[in-house]
């Protein structure tokens, strides 16, 4: 007798179903290599009847009756709900996507604060009385919900990247579909049922996943669609805009990154060199803020080198339910793959690796990769253009300011972005000349729901999180109300 695997089925309309092709997928435990649960498809058909389902909520039934208030009521359970499930759906991310425990469980906890944040929100949404320039005229505005909303998460920090799209849209009183990765996708699944569990009508949120063909394509590219919030890879991307063409979707992208931090002579090298372990090692590298590209001023490059290498060498890999471990294993063997080739590419181009750049499959699978330092002679190398998903450091010294904001610049992307010194002024100059959507000075990969998020270029526009995100759900509607007693003039008879 065969121990049976845990099975996921898809969330449509109020139901658990499995797809109406029976299609099934895998998802293997990056930590063994093992599979270690199955997973429900959507087709054409469960797609429409997501959409159908969030459309018929829109004007009919209790979520389209609700007030502000009522909305907010439901996410204030939602986010209690997600914080007294915090380990479960972070044990469940962990085992199906390699991350951290100690990341996934703070952070499904802490994205309780997000709908917190969003269900006090959802009654401030409001509307005005115009000063208007006609006689007898009274104008007011009215937010109205946007509509049908697509939501896409990739898998590296889904329930993060979930709350600050699901959070404002449903504030606003949009419906959601929210469509997980077909790379671990059973996270998003244990949520599915805490918003059921909140009272959330049924067809108001529906949880699917499944490939691009019978999937992503026919949600992205649906006429029924009226927003779609995505994040993941620019190539994948630019397939939803061209999706989006015909039912002309309001769209946000949230891409990739490769970010750079600039240390300065007179920064708290000690700081700095936490600030380069953080952005790079955090979630195992597995972040598109990840300040991949490390601008160091030559004056103390071997002294941040020399800290940044001993803390990289006191790095614990090993299981990613382990307390103890810092970096565990990447969630897919592509990833481990493309850091490979970039980094035999880098090593022709000139570059010098100092610490890493091998597997570490004594941890457990062929998915754990070493912690890697790569020192490059100019920022032509290939691990300094290349956006890898892992956790490798590329390392560039610089001269003068005008250089590592020139180095800074020299990318398709434009996300995240670091400064280290302790000259105030220098961090006013040097972070307004970064392009980047965010900037963090002296810190690294802090977020907040109070604090918008987003790139320029390659990474994508939009802006998530903060109290504009709630007006990106709505529409504003203009009403004119004639307040004079006498009929309409005569349209033909012009005064």
């Amino acid at each position: 007798m065969t121990n049976q695997l845990p099975h996921y089925q898809l969330f449509i309309d109020g139901d658990w179903v499995d797809g109406s092709e029976q299609q099934v997928m895998e998802t293997s435990n990056p930590a063994t290599g093992e599979t270690w649960a199955t997973f429900a498809c959507a087709s054409h058909a469960d797609v429409e009847r997501a959409v159908s389902a969030a459309r018929r909520n829109l004007t009919e039934g209790p979520w389209a009756e609700m007030t502000a208030t009522q909305r907010g009521a439901l996410l204030y359970r939602l986010a209690e709900l997600v914080e007294q499930n915090a380990e479960k759906i972070g044990e469940v991310e962990t085992i199906d996507s390699g991350k951290l425990a100690a990341e996934t469980v703070s952070q499904s906890r802490y994205v309780g604060n997000w709908y917190r944040y969003y269900a006090g929100l959802a009654d401030k949404i409001e509307g005005v009385t115009l000063p208007i320039d006609k006689p007898d005229m009274h104008v007011f505005t009215t937010p109205v919900p946007i509509g049908v909303v697509a939501a896409v998460v990739p898998w590296n920090a889904q329930m993060f990247l979930t709350a600050a799209k699901l959070g404002p849209a449903l504030a606003a009183g949009c419906t959601v579909i929210l469509k997980a990765s077909e790379m671990a996708p059973a996270p998003m699944f244990e949520l599915a049922k805490l918003i059921q569990q909140a009272g959330f009508p049924d067809g108001v949120v529906s949880v699917i996943t499944g490939d691009a063909p019978n999937c992503a394509i026919p949600l992205t590219s649906h006429p029924d669609i009226d927003r779609l919030a995505f994040t993941g890879g620019p190539e994948a991307a630019k397939h939803v805009v061209r999706n989006s063409a015909e039912s002309f979707a309001v769209t946000s992208l949230e891409l990739g990154g490769k970010s750079p931090i600039i240390v300065f002579e007179d920064a708290d090298l000690e700081s700095a060199a936490n600030g380069l372990i953080a952005g790079n090692f955090g979630a195992s590298g597995q972040s598109c803020v990840a300040g991949s590209r490390a601008f160091i001023q030559r004056s103390v490059l071997e002294k941040v080198l020399s800290k940044v290498e001993e803390k990289t060498r006191q790095i614990v890999i090993g299981s990613p339910l382990d307390s103890s471990t810092h970096v565990g294993p990447l969630c897919t063997m592509a990833q481990i793959e493309g850091i490979e080739r970039t980094l035999q590419t880098a090593v022709e181009q000139g570059a010098n690796i100092r610490v890493g750049g091998r597997r570490a499959p004594q941890h457990g699978s062929e998915h754990y990769f070493e912690p890697t330092i790569v020192e490059c002679p100019n920022t032509k190398i290939a691990t300094l253009e290349n956006e890898m998903f892992g956790p490798v450091m590329s390392i560039v010294a610089f001269d003068t300011e005008e250089e590592a904001i020139a180095m800074a610049n020299d990318s398709v992307y434009g996300l995240g972005s670091g400064v280290f010194t302790q000259n105030i002024a220098r961090a006013h100059r040097v972070s307004a000349k970064i392009q980047s959507g965010i900037c963090w000075i002296n810190t690294y990969r802090v977020t907040s729901p109070i604090a918008p998020f987003g790139g320029i270029n390659q990474s994508g526009y939009g802006r998530e999180a903060g109290i504009q995100a709630v007006q990106d759900y709505i529409r504003t509607k203009t009403t004119w109300i004639n307040t004079s007693s006498e009929p309409m003039s005569n349209p033909f008879v012009m005064r």
